[in-house]
């Protein structure tokens, strides 16, 4: 059945040809990084010896692949002009997982922030306390809490169908409904902005902890410093993902919401169409973290370092044989055992190995 009450809906049509693009990009690149990431860790870090920060790195590459795999959804439908031609209970799926990937990479991120904390600002009782089972526990409890809620999107009556004011065309929209005024509604995004942004302040007030002792540390031989530019670097690779992923997107998500109920911003039309072209905007934003989140896994374990640094020399070491040069400056090799190992003590502050 049409709804004609949104037949008249802000539109931003730029949403058609950018995010098909981005989306696209953002599969392959993340399927690929995601997709070696998981298979280093269940290769080279059997079930039983994961420790507590690799399982939540564990659980937060597999929320970026199940997100990773609706994208071709949602090409889909932007590519045909925001009409859901597939099944409707794929678009609750593909919503339900929207929900799940963005929450869950939040919550995992939260943790293995607080843990990194732990090891920086009492590095000893970190390393007596920090347990498997701890990190199986609040694996599950984010992944029941968020799942629960992610609950509602599959019983939803996700799709509308609505008249293109170009063209006289009926289209279907996937979770694009809104009815007008609906307080409850309002009160769900109102809740869900406030939890981000109570998990934000704590990711910050944490991350300029862990940067202010860093700093505070006296100078240390090279090896050491590596370690703490590679903790900073760690450190900054997170605040990256929330301000370039997840901050745009929820600091716009009320404005957004309030005009799209017709509670606010009725009176003027141009606010409300910036208002959503932010917000188009910001949907490709959050889907960057599904393929900033393995930077992340590089400077946190030596293991995944290691390999990495393996197959990329082997691979520079197959092209130096391959080629036939006499550009010397081409050819030089460092190989990258020369430098110097680690010597850090059980509870020198360090990447988990």
């Amino acid at each position: 059945m049409m709804d004609e009450k949104n037949s008249d809906r802000i539109d931003s049509e730029f949403r058609y040809t950018l995010i098909p693009i981005v989306y696209s990009i953002i599969f392959v690149l993340g399927i690929l990084s995601n997709g070696y990431v998981l298979w280093v860790f269940v290769t080279l870090n059997p079930a039983k010896k994961l420790n507590e920060i690799k399982i939540f790195m564990v659980n937060l590459t597999v929320a970026d692949l199940l997100f990773l795999f609706t994208l071709p959804l949602w090409i889909v439908y932007y590519f045909n002009q925001g009409d859901w031609i597939l099944p409707n209970f794929l678009c609750n799926l593909a919503g339900c997982l929207f929900f799940i990937n963005t929450y869950c990479s939040v919550a995992f991120l939260g943790v293995i922030t607080y843990n990194r904390f732990q090891a920086v600002t009492d590095p000893i009782k970190a390393a007596q306390s920090t347990t498997r089972r701890r990190g199986i526990i609040l694996s599950l409890i984010i992944w029941v809490v968020i799942v629960g809620c992610a609950l509602y999107f599959l019983i939803l009556d996700s799709t509308n169908v609505v008249l293109l004011k170009t063209g006289g065309k009926n289209v279907t929209r996937c979770f694009e409904n809104y009815e007008k005024g609906s307080i409850p509604v309002l009160i769900i995004h109102i809740i869900i902005v406030f939890c981000f942004f109570i998990v934000f302040l704590v990711i910050l007030v944490c991350n300029a902890i862990i940067i202010r002792t860093l700093l505070a540390q006296p100078l240390q031989p090279q090896s050491n410093a590596n370690v703490k530019h590679k903790a900073l670097w760690m450190v900054c690779t997170v605040m990256a993902v929330f301000f370039i992923c997840f901050v745009p997107h929820h600091i716009i998500q009320l404005p957004w919401t309030v005009a799209e109920l017709k509670i606010g911003f009725q009176g003027n039309s141009r606010v409300h169409q910036c208002i959503n072209d932010i917000h188009q905007v910001t949907l490709c934003l959050m889907s960057i973290n599904c393929v900033l989140d393995p930077i992340i896994y590089c400077f946190l374990t030596k293991k995944f370092r290691k390999h990495l640094s393996e197959k990329l020399q082997s691979m520079r070491g197959s092209r130096k044989c391959s080629r036939v040069t006499t550009d010397t400056a081409v050819e030089v090799v460092v190989p990258l055992n020369n430098y110097p190992i680690n010597t850090m003590t059980k509870y020198s502050v360090t990447p988990v190995p």
